[in-house]
């Protein structure tokens, strides 16, 4: 699949649950810097 679609998908639902990067980060026990790369794809 397309990285950057993926990206969009997963900013666009974590949007619509009014999550932070910071919030969905702490969820999965990640890193906001690791939400921020997945959204923008990279």
């Amino acid at each position: 699949m397309d990285q950057v679609k993926i990206g969009k998908f997963i900013a666009e639902c974590r949007r619509k649950t009014n999550l932070t990067q910071m919030q969905l980060a702490e969820k999965l026990n990640i890193t906001d810097r690791a939400i921020s790369k997945w959204e923008t794809g990279e």
